[in-house]
């Protein structure tokens, strides 16, 4: 009991000085400055204010001309008079205005709602895309510069549909001419419009599915022949006849001995690196056609494109869910970067990770999506990234075909892997018109969707491609670029 009253005493005693000490301070003006922020009475005695102090309250904030640093305005009473506050309507009105309003910025469930190209949590009014618009501002300015586009994306992009319009008229407003990359073989070769490709069939056909291979282009394939096969692609997408269009052989490792054999000419490769380029023609024929007889030769494609101007390359892969890419090596990246350097790279994948129709817990796919996002950021370090989040899909429930219960859980994952890697962030679900939209599409007349209820038909691709136009455009012209 002694001990507690001990204690008592002390706190008491120490309290009576601390508040003496304080009293004294304040009463007769003494300051010393380690005390000044630990003074009880500091928050309860109301100090009268110094002359200074009483003239800077008398002037509203004033909002200096935006070419005049704030830095350099001195403080001083000859300045603060020179500055008149504002007193009556007009003299405001002379004033130079300034927007006061708070930086508005993306949130996540912008990400359901709105068609344009996001930066979430980021001002709205910043260019999103500003590599890319740095190019396509060269572009306009007169630069002789490619700005080459790499669109990765599942079945809904497979046979160039919504990349063929955004190509399109990316290509009219900025330049350039040809259809980009087509892979040796392809699934869809007859259903693509935009080339037309025809094949021997004893071309290998390694990929995503079938290979542990971590030199697949970004097409997810490599092909090798089986002995002295062909293939011949014609780039549909050129009516003028007096167009020269650049025809480029993308490949793997060659030997003193790999070569291709065109109708006219036999062209050695001579390719060292794990990734290499090749160009077979530089003329006005708008079609290719080649054999070789190296069976160890790895070949991935051929890209039609113009000198300068836009070059978008379609990489469509059904079934797949864009982790995939985590399996390519660095070095296999490093490598195209190096050759075939891309100045934005689009994202899209969603449709094969929403399979169950009552999923709704999708955390595990951004999970697993951030280290190989990051891994192709940390390879094309000059490209801008656009993740597109999924478009609507529409299960059979109780009440008939609706949107899936958890699209829109997906959609915020997808956004919230953008912002987590720092990626710009495109809505088809809003860009198709949001819950149900999918059913809606199907059914309208004409229509713009299958009625699987998850792809959209060409028409419907056409006008997703033109709405992603817009948006790139609509971001573009924050940086000026007109």
């Amino acid at each position: 009991m002694n001990a507690h009253k001990r204690v008592f005493l002390f706190v008491l005693f120490s309290l009576i000085l601390y508040f003496g000490a304080s009293y004294f301070t304040l009463a007769y003006k003494k300051n010393w400055k380690p005390f000044d922020r630990v003074n009880l009475l500091s928050d309860i005695v109301h100090e009268p204010m110094m002359e200074h102090e009483k003239t800077l309250s008398a002037y509203q904030p004033v909002e200096l001309p935006p070419d005049v640093d704030p830095a350099d305005t001195a403080l001083n009473s000859d300045s603060l008079h020179a500055i008149s506050p504002p007193q009556t309507t007009d003299t405001a009105s002379r004033l130079p205005q300034e927007n006061t309003e708070p930086i508005k910025v993306y949130s996540p469930s912008d990400a359901l709602t709105k068609k344009d190209i996001l930066l979430l949590n980021t001002d709205s009014n910043a260019v999103a895309l500003t590599h890319f618009s740095s190019k396509l501002a060269a572009l306009k300015r007169g630069g002789k510069v490619k700005v080459r586009i790499a669109y990765l994306g599942d079945s809904m992009i497979e046979g160039d549909l919504l990349s063929q319009t955004l190509r399109s008229l990316l290509q009219k407003m900025y330049g350039g001419y040809g259809v980009g990359f087509i892979p040796i073989t392809s699934q869809v070769a007859q259903f693509r419009q935009t080339a037309i490709a025809s094949f021997s069939s004893g071309w290998r056909d390694l990929n995503f599915k079938n290979t542990k291979s971590k030199s697949l282009f970004l097409s997810g394939h490599v092909f090798y022949t089986s002995e002295n096969d062909w293939v011949k692609i014609r780039d549909n997408t050129i009516r003028d006849t007096s167009i020269v269009l650049q025809k480029y052989l993308l490949y793997g490792t060659s030997t003193d001995t790999s070569d291709i054999i065109l109708p006219d000419k036999t062209i050695p490769l001579r390719g060292q690196d794990i990734f290499n380029r090749k160009l077979l023609a530089d003329d006005r024929s708008k079609s290719i056609r080649f054999s070789t007889d190296d069976q160890q030769l790895p070949l991935y494609g051929v890209s039609f494109e113009s000198p300068t101007g836009i070059v978008v390359d379609n990489f469509s892969f059904r079934g797949i869910s864009g982790l995939e890419f985590g399996r390519i090596s660095t070095e296999f990246l490093n490598a195209i970067n190096a050759h075939h350097p891309y100045d934005l790279i689009i994202f899209q994948f969603g449709v094969n990770v929403l399979y169950q129709p009552e999923e709704t817990h999708f955390n595990w796919y951004k999970r697993a999506a951030v280290p190989v996002i990051n891994k192709l950021k940390h390879s094309f370090p000059q490209a801008d990234f656009l993740i597109v989040g999924t478009g609507d899909r529409a299960f059979r429930y109780d009440d008939g075909y609706q949107s899936a219960v958890g699209i829109e859980e997906l959609i915020k994952v997808q956004a919230a892997l953008a912002v987590q890697t720092n990626c710009a962030f495109y809505s088809l679900y809003a860009a198709m018109g949001g819950k149900n939209s999918m059913v809606n599409w199907a059914t309208q007349s004409p229509s713009l969707a299958n009625k699987d209820y998850v792809h959209p038909n060409a028409l419907g691709a056409r006008v997703l491609g033109k709405h992603l136009f817009e948006a790139i455009h609509k971001d573009v012209n924050k940086g000026g670029t007109k």
